[in-house]
């Protein structure tokens, strides 16, 4: 770096110049870092620190270094006034020291703190004529009768007289002190928290700090959430620009919660000095501290805490006649809690179903519906305020077309979903029920009977059980019995123990087809009414035929009575023909 020419050494200084010297009391300090902070004291005096020069009030040349303070170096503020040799008071780090502004005590302090704490002499040196341009650059430049624009030009002009082997390293450090000072951020040092989430899981995530201050560590405290390595909510030591992993505590199950945080920080440079003064001389600047600043930040939108519903199902009636596909459907969650809206209730999930028909009942369940099944009628629900795990009854506004087997099928989308359900709901989310489970089948059985019509008093009497295509896995078994009409009774209700007559045996089937009973020989006439049933291979109930259908009525009559043959005339016999007693025929009643 060019530097000023210094004049050649037998030339004298004006007796002007010499009064500028002689009243020229240099020194200079400033602001503080991290870890450097003067205890409050009483006035005590100056002492002489690193640097050259005379250590007194006024001299020919002053002193350019450093004073000691409780063993901390510090630096004249003003230049041009005479040395502080005197008894000093400390007024403790002061933001408007000397009158300067925030931004020149933030440079000085930068100094200080920095390159001032120092027993080298050349340093020394260079900080205080450093500390001093910034104070009061004009000031500085104008001392000792120097004319020129240049800081190393000025300390030239004293050095070459001063200490000459010394002076072109002084200038050096001097002017590269200078121009880093006035590259400092000045003005008060700013953070913020910045919150990342894992975007699978919402209770995982990150937190850093984000600052200009260099180098600041401080204590951040999160709500809603801890720290994952230690499971406290506060931790101390945080540096700038680290990622801390964090696991989030939601404050309510199942709502959208936002995490935050806050936090102090120190870091930076002060725009501060330790002042001290002393009457009649120069105030000093010892280090200043870190500055100290207020971090705070929130995630930038809610976590939505994410679940997996799924449904479980059991049809009213396992076996039905007809009419509307029943089934009573439960909404569970498979993973997370159930979603809530902000007053805390449950928000509603909507789920619908498809419902098939096969000839045969599904073997076992399987994730896809076969092709053969043939779709009849959808289902749909929307969960109440009541959320999840209770049973909600769907019942179809289409009935059963005839005998089959029924199976729903539920399915749960995310598209489906109004927006506050789908925000809960992993991206692209869909559960579908397997098909044929057990729980999930209704069948409208195909049995029916056709009784013989009539028979004689004396005859057994027959029904035939009539079995479609519904026969469940495992099979069924059927059987009939027979009941008397009573007069005065309807015959829909005349189906009784009372009067019951017989009943089959069951009889195993396990394909379609025909089945028929036949009862012992009646012994009395009148109206008799079959009853068919089915009884599936687990012992529940398929079918109960009802009382009094017309084709299952029997009725039975007495046998006519033969009329007598015409005798032949004969010829009058001496002998009368004897009598036989007639046989009379016995018959079986039926037996119960």
């Amino acid at each position: 770096m060019p530097f000023t020419a210094p004049r050649p050494a037998a030339s004298r200084p004006s007796v002007r110049e010499l009064l500028r010297l002689l009243a020229a009391g240099v020194a200079l300090s400033l602001v503080a870092v991290a870890a450097i902070v003067l205890s409050p004291a009483p006035a005590s005096a100056a002492e002489r620190g690193t640097g050259f020069g005379t250590w007194a009030p006024v001299s020919a040349y002053g002193w350019h270094g450093s004073m000691l303070v409780n063993g901390v170096h510090t630096y004249c503020i003003l230049p041009g006034l005479p040395l502080p040799t005197g008894q000093s008071v400390d007024h403790g780090i002061s933001g408007g020291a000397a009158g300067l502004s925030a931004e020149q005590l933030t440079r000085i302090n930068h100094l200080v703190s920095t390159h001032g704490q120092t027993d080298d002499p050349v340093q020394a040196a260079a900080v205080g004529w450093a500390v001093k341009a910034v104070a009061d650059w004009d000031e500085t430049l104008g001392q000792f009768g120097y004319e020129g624009d240049a800081l190393a030009g000025v300390i030239d002009r004293v050095f070459s007289r001063l200490a000459p082997e010394h002076s072109a390293a002084v200038q050096q450090r001097a002017v590269a002190f200078y121009d880093e000072a006035m590259r400092i951020s000045t003005g008060a040092p700013a953070g913020s928290l910045v919150f990342t989430a894992d975007p699978v899981d919402h209770r995982s995530g990150t937190v850093r700090v984000e600052t200009s201050a260099a180098g600041a560590v401080g204590t951040v405290t999160l709500v809603d959430a801890v720290f994952t390595d230690t499971g406290a909510a506060t931790r101390e030591d945080v540096t700038t620009g680290t990622e801390y992993a964090i696991t989030t505590a939601p404050p309510a199950p199942g709502r959208a919660y936002t995490v935050s945080g806050t936090g102090r920080f120190a870091g930076g440079v002060a725009p501060a000095v330790r002042h001290f003064t002393t009457a009649g001389g120069q105030d000093t600047a010892g280090p200043g501290g870190l500055a100290t600043f207020d971090v705070a930040g929130a995630d930038t939108s809610p976590r939505v805490p994410v679940f997996s519903p799924a449904i479980t199902t059991q049809v009213a009636s396992r076996y039905v006649a007809g009419g509307a596909f029943v089934d009573d459907v439960i909404v569970t969650v498979a993973d997370g809690d159930w979603p809530r809206s902000d007053d805390g209730s449950p928000l509603p999930i909507s789920a619908s179903a498809e419902v098939f028909r096969t000839e045969t009942e599904p073997a076992e369940p399987q994730p896809s519906v076969p092709a053969e099944a043939e779709r009849v009628g959808s289902l749909a629900l929307v969960t109440g305020d009541q959320g999840g795990d209770i049973s909600y009854r769907v019942t179809s506004d289409w009935e059963l077309p005839g005998p089959g087997f029924y199976t729903a099928v539920w399915t749960i989308t995310r598209d489906a979903q109004q927006p506050e359900i789908a925000a809960h709901l992993p991206a692209g989310f869909s559960w579908t029920e397997l098909f044929g489970v057990r729980s999930q089948i209704t069948a409208v059985p195909d049995v029916s009977s056709r009784a013989e019509g009539r028979v004689l008093v004396g005859a057994p009497m027959s029904d035939t059980v009539v079995v479609g295509g519904v026969v469940p896995t495992g099979g069924l078994t059927v059987s009939s019995a027979v009941y008397r009409a009573v007069a005065g009774v309807e015959p829909e209700e005349a189906c009784t123990p009372e009067t019951l007559v017989w009943q089959s045996e069951p009889i195993t089937v396990t394909e379609a087809g025909e089945y028929t009973v036949t009862s012992p020989a009646v012994t009395e006439p009148g109206t008799y009414y079959w009853r068919e049933r089915a009884v599936d291979g687990a012992g529940e109930e398929m079918h109960h035929g009802p009382c009094g259908l017309a084709n299952e009525t029997t009725i039975v009559e007495e046998s006519p009575r033969p009329r007598p043959r015409p005798r032949p005339r004969r010829s009058p016999s001496p002998v009368r023909a004897s009598r036989r007693p007639r046989r009379r025929s016995s018959s079986v009643a039926p037996s119960s």
